[in-house]
């Protein structure tokens, strides 16, 4: 499964197992195994670097069991074939997010035009703050 350029998952380290999906839906969702839950190791994900798993354990959050699996889990469609698509379609967006290198913040100093418009409002409220208090005789 390729999800960028340089990004692959092998297809045989994804493993699906075929569940039933919880929820309304008559007869059917009792009898029939049409929820999907997807597995994958998270060093079967070939091409993104350490602070990209980092990034990724960071958004799998719950769904990273402790030895390192990615759990997902899709029942939104009646079959399991739309179930399996979605849950792939899933872990594409997930690894193509933890993928992306956040942009590093540069500290900037306000300017002093903006220094002054704060001053300003301050400036302004007190003067209305006071204005309330009136005298005291």
């Amino acid at each position: 499964m390729r999800i960028t350029s340089r990004i692959h998952i092998e297809d045989e380290d994804i493993r699906f197992e075929c569940i039933r999906a919880g929820g309304p839906g008559g007869q059917n969702v009792n009898k029939v195994a049409t929820a999907v839950r997807l597995r994958v190791r998270l060093d079967a994900i070939i091409g993104l670097d350490e602070d990209g798993l980092a990034r990724l354990a960071a958004l799998a959050g719950r769904r990273l069991t402790a030895d390192g699996e990615l759990v997902l889990r899709a029942e939104s469609h009646r079959t399991q074939e739309g179930n399996r698509k979605a849950a792939l379609e899933r872990l594409a967006l997930l690894v193509a997010q933890a993928a992306v290198r956040p942009k590093a913040r540069k500290a900037t100093k306000p300017s002093r035009a903006s220094k002054e418009r704060r001053l300003a409002s301050k400036a302004r409220h007190s003067r209305l703050k006071a204005q309330r208090r009136g005298s005291e005789d």
